[in-house]
């Protein structure tokens, strides 16, 4: 029946020939995308994307599944086959769901447009996914759908999601546009259909979930001229005169058994016209498979930044997985003519700079972003100078900004920490002025208990929940505003911040020797346990007073200080390692988890605190503890990941660690050295190639006896940014013994 499907075979044969042939006479690359397993992290509590996208594309394109709780926050969970189409944006490693904008799917025969539910076959549209048959990989998904017949395939460029499917024999086929259907928080409020010709429509979905005012457009091309297209209002209401809908689509068709129909989505946050350009623009052909070896390829130009050498093919698959993982958020929210919907809810033209959105900055601070200013230096600035625009756009820097809208969630000022992390280095691209500017017009403001930091010197645990875990996230941004300060050579600021950046301090007791709730009158929240969770009503963030009292990246000294001596430091950290791993409490946060005695692995607040001890002289310690932890929270297998992936923030994490360094500190250029994982590895930055050789590395040999850098011994605990930058051979000679090099 249809044409196209004999004519694009062939071409797409044609394509990936021409491919072929001109890598011949040239060393083939090696294929760093058959190194990810995009499963990883897709059960337990991972809550990674499993589809086709590209390197920090504004579409994710996959399945979204009926259940809407905390387990499938991406709209997939390894235990779960049900599919109710496939969305065109996607969240991943995220503790909220939301998004799950656009979602198509094929069908055959009658069916009721809803969600529905597992227990009732035809309560909805949805159908099992054969998972035996499913294949996913970087740019690329697929998987047959049971209760129809129809194998759906799908690719993508960064503002285009592209579709194939295969349909049986049927009278009536079809290709239903869900408006309807987010997942978790997200319900659509207002959606509209408009069909352009028999081959196009066009509409919109405005939602409100965790972002509150979402907007999304689309403009979308089939392959094939539907028989006819039916738009069907589901629920409609009015509201102060004005009229909303929500809306669901069916292109039929007549297929005979193997016909292809291909679909193109284009998104834009701005308006209809511009998700029409954005798919001329990156999409003007139907050449799915040219699309997909586009994808693939865009994919393994990326993961080709690292090399890394090792017999252990699973721990390759473990280091290339993280690093796709970091390369999924922020995605692109700006488009191909750079303009975006910015913070204040306003079309802007482009800033001259590529926009970005699904900033989880209280996790990504810590290694996502300094990850970036390595690899991705040019996107860190573009990222970066979208942080000083919301700060225009909504007064301050963004804390969990998602789709033009503000969160709030989670605690303290990330945003500082990102925006002078890459002052501090000196990222080409952004105007430092204007990046003080910002960071210090949010450094001062009174929201979220910055008011009662300021009255008390700390907040009051009486007075604000989570106390202790704002007000200490609270001082590592007056870390990090300190070093922009210094660097900047603002004294009077730098002293003023250093001096508030020990608010944290009010809470460290002498007499349990943990951070601790202060009542604003000076005494102690009682009763007390170190032990005791309660998820988000406590003083605490998602954690307790072992990880907390360690909350203090910026202020080493500070802690030692506390503690008396470098020795009782040491000792009490160690104690950490070392206690047991129960909790207590009716609400534990299930975000506990990754444990090794209190250390928590699975949440960021743990995630600088094993580099302590190559800080204090003992990095023996960290080699061991750094060696644990890929081990036991970073396998091959769907359950790979301690906890929620968090927008890359966990895999971050692996990709540094592995490669032998860290950077604990706020907004600083040094990165401490822990414990290499692989023989070698080969980091392309602007200087060329960072080359990383782990001399002896073995299970015996994991502790560094001595570093040198292009041959010269370093007699620190840390390589500087600079240095990574310029390339060079970094050499870490390994041995059995326990030893401090420096």
């Amino acid at each position: 029946m249809f044409i196209t499907r004999t004519i694009m075979r062939h071409f797409g044969i044609f394509i990936l020939a021409a491919l072929a042939l001109g890598a011949c006479g040239a060393p083939a690359e090696e294929d760093y995308t058959s190194l990810v397993n995009v499963k990883i992290g897709s059960g337990g509590h991972g809550h990674v994307f499993v589809g086709a996208n590209v390197p920090f594309g504004a579409v994710q394109l996959g399945p979204t599944s009926i259940p809407q709780s905390w387990d499938w926050c991406s709209g997939y969970h390894d235990s779960d086959s049900t599919v109710i189409g496939f969305s065109h944006t996607h969240l991943s490693g995220t503790g909220i769901g939301d998004l799950f904008d656009v979602t198509l799917m094929p069908v055959t025969g009658e069916v009721k447009y809803a969600r529905g539910t597992e227990d009732d076959p035809l309560s909805g549209l949805w159908s099992y996914a054969d998972r035996t048959k499913e294949v996913a990989v970087p740019g690329f998904y697929s998987v047959p759908l049971t209760r129809y017949g129809i194998t759906a395939e799908m690719t993508a460029t960064s503002h285009v999601g592209l579709s194939r499917y295969t349909f049986p024999e049927s009278s009536d086929a079809a290709v239903v546009v869900d408006l309807e259907n987010g997942g978790c928080w997200d319900s659509a409020y207002d959606t509209d259909i408009q069909i352009v010709d028999n081959k196009t429509i066009k509409g919109y979905r405005f939602s409100s979930g965790w972002a509150k005012n979402q907007k999304l457009f689309f403009y979308a091309e089939f392959s094939e001229p539907f028989e006819n297209f039916e738009v069907i209002p589901v629920k409609e209401r009015d509201i102060d005169g004005k009229a909303f809908s929500v809306k669901y689509g069916r292109a039929n068709y007549k297929t005979s058994a193997g016909d292809q129909v291909m679909v193109k989505v284009a998104i834009s946050p701005v308006s209809e016209e511009n998700a029409r350009k954005n798919l001329e623009s990156e999409m003007p052909g139907w050449d799915f498979d040219a699309v997909k070896v586009a994808a693939s390829s865009a994919w393994n130009k990326e993961l080709s930044k690292v090399k890394v050498s090792s017999a252990d093919k699973d721990a390759r698959t473990v280091f290339y997985t993280a690093l796709y993982h970091t390369m999924i958020e922020p995605s692109e929210f700006s488009d191909t003519d750079g303009s975006y919907r910015g913070a204040d809810g306003e079309v802007h033209p482009s800033p001259g700079h590529v926009s970005y959105t699904t900033f989880s900055l209280w996790d990504t601070y810590r290694a996502e972003m300094p990850l970036m200013t390595i690899l991705h230096p040019e996107r860190d600035a573009d990222m970066v100078n979208t942080m000083i625009n919301i700060c225009d756009e909504q007064g301050r820097l963004p804390v969990w900004h998602l789709m033009a809208n503000e969160t709030d969630c989670m605690v303290g000022n990330p945003g500082i920490i990102a925006v002078a992390d890459a002052v501090v280095k000196g990222i080409s691209g952004v105007d430092k002025e204007e990046a003080w500017k910002a960071l210090k017009t949010t450094a001062m403001g009174d929201d979220r208990g910055q008011d009662l930091r300021k009255e008390y010197g700390f907040i009051p645990s009486d007075l604000h929940n989570e106390s202790v875990a704002f007000d200490m996230e609270y001082a590592i941004a007056d870390g990090a505003m300190t070093a922009a300060a210094e660097y900047l050579g603002k004294t009077e600021d730098a002293g003023y911040f250093r001096n508030r950046s020990h608010s944290y301090r009010n809470y460290l007791d002498k007499g349990t020797l943990f951070a601790r709730g202060k009542l604003s009158d000076g005494s102690w929240r009682e009763p007390f346990s170190p032990y005791h969770s309660s998820h988000r009503v406590t003083d605490y963030c998602e954690g307790n007073a072992w990880q907390y009292t360690w909350l203090a990246p910026h202020d080493f000294d500070g802690l030692v200080d506390f503690y008396g001596s470098k020795e009782m430091f040491i000792e009490r950290l160690d104690s950490l390692f070392a206690a047991d791993s129960h909790l207590e409490g009716d609400n534990v946060s299930g975000d506990i988890t990754g444990l090794i005695g209190q250390y928590v692995h699975g949440n960021e607040p743990s995630h600088h605190i094993i580099y302590f001890y190559t800080m204090a002289g003992q990095p023996w310690k960290a080699a061991k503890l750094v060696r644990e932890v890929y081990s036991q929270f970073y396998q091959n297998n769907v359950e790979g990941l301690a906890g929620n992936e968090d927008a890359g923030q966990m895999s971050a994490w692996y990709v540094l660690s592995s490669l032998g360094f860290y950077e604990m500190e706020p907004a600083s250029t040094r990165f401490w050295f822990g414990a290499p994982a692989f023989d070698k590895a080969e980091v392309k930055v602007p200087g060329g190639v960072l080359t990383i050789v782990a001399d002896g590395l073995s299970e015996s040999n994991k502790y560094i006896q001595e570093v040198t850098l292009d041959g010269k011994k370093l007699d620190r605990g840390y390589i500087e940014y600079s240095e990574i930058m310029a390339g060079g051979n970094l050499v870490f000679k390994m041995g059995d013994t326990e030893t401090a090099w420096y």
